[in-house]
């Protein structure tokens, strides 16, 4: 077991995951169909440029909903239902950074971007709660399902 350190630990070390990317040209089912086959909860939107991949937009489980709930056509461009200019992390911000950012405005997933604003990675709720139980387990497994709340009698067989 490492240390913990919220203010120096880099988001990279918080169990990021490898981007999805589709093209800005994509349709919204052939997003819908990445997302299913892979089992993920985000793509990423690009559009290609001299440097490689340029992050336009970011499409999340949220979004589906949304395009779901307005009877959304699966031939639809995905730049009509995504979220544009989405909030990114430089790969150098730490993982408090990265908890903060999240918290403040309600997000699950933030793309990790290099200098060049190239997508390297997605950090998520999931890979942030991994780091924070590898550090802490013992505290993790052990908390009652209600913080709080004391128990009289020992739960489970």
């Amino acid at each position: 077991m490492s240390f913990l350190s919220l203010s120096t630990d880099l988001v990279t070390q918080a169990y990021p995951d490898q981007p999805l990317a589709v093209a800005i040209d994509a349709t919204v089912g052939e997003v819908l169909e990445l997302m299913r086959a892979q089992r993920g909860s985000c793509v990423l939107i690009c559009s290609d440029n001299a440097d490689g991949c340029r992050l336009e937009g970011i499409f999340t489980e949220r979004d589906a909903l949304r395009w779901m709930a307005a009877g959304g056509d699966h031939h639809t461009n995905i730049r009509l239902s995504m979220t544009r200019t989405p909030v990114v992390l430089p790969a150098t911000a730490t993982v408090g950074a990265a908890i903060d950012l999240m918290s403040q405005r309600g997000l699950r997933h933030l793309p990790i971007v290099d200098e060049q604003g190239t997508p390297q990675g997605v950090v998520a709720v999931g890979g942030i709660v991994h780091y924070l139980v590898e550090h802490f387990p013992q505290a993790i497994y052990t908390l009652p399902p209600e913080p709080g709340k004391r128990y009289m009698h020992r739960e489970g067989a």
